[in-house]
């Protein structure tokens, strides 16, 4: 996000676009973690709309689709995002939890558990 909203600053942000979606697969890993701010949004967007139905996205994230207005302030905006998402996509829900919260529940080698 932050090399985008810099392109743009820069007026080279087509060709940072144009970079991202010559990319065999794009990971967004913690989607939805951060918020975005509307500029970085609409940019995210832009790129996500360059790759449809071009090259492979791969999103990972812990909210359901119905928090994407909390992600994205926009709601129109963000009803596009997971409109072209999901289009023609794989979704995988493994409603697993966190294999970093296991790990750290698990007792060490000592005998001693982790706190």
């Amino acid at each position: 996000m932050n090399e985008l909203v810099e392109a743009e600053d820069d007026r080279e942000v087509s060709k940072v676009i144009g970079r991202y979606a010559r990319f065999d697969l794009i990971c967004l890993d913690e989607f939805g973690y951060l918020l975005f701010d509307s500029r970085g949004a609409e940019l995210l967007f832009q790129v996500i709309t360059a790759r449809e139905e071009k090259s492979s996205i791969a999103v990972a994230t812990n909210h359901p689709f119905s928090e994407r207005c909390q992600t994205f302030k926009d709601p129109r905006l963000a009803a596009a995002v997971v409109d072209r998402l999901t289009f023609r996509s794989h979704i995988i829900e493994t409603s697993a939890e966190s294999y970093r919260l296991l790990s750290s529940r698990k007792p060490s080698k000592g005998g001693e558990d982790k706190k």
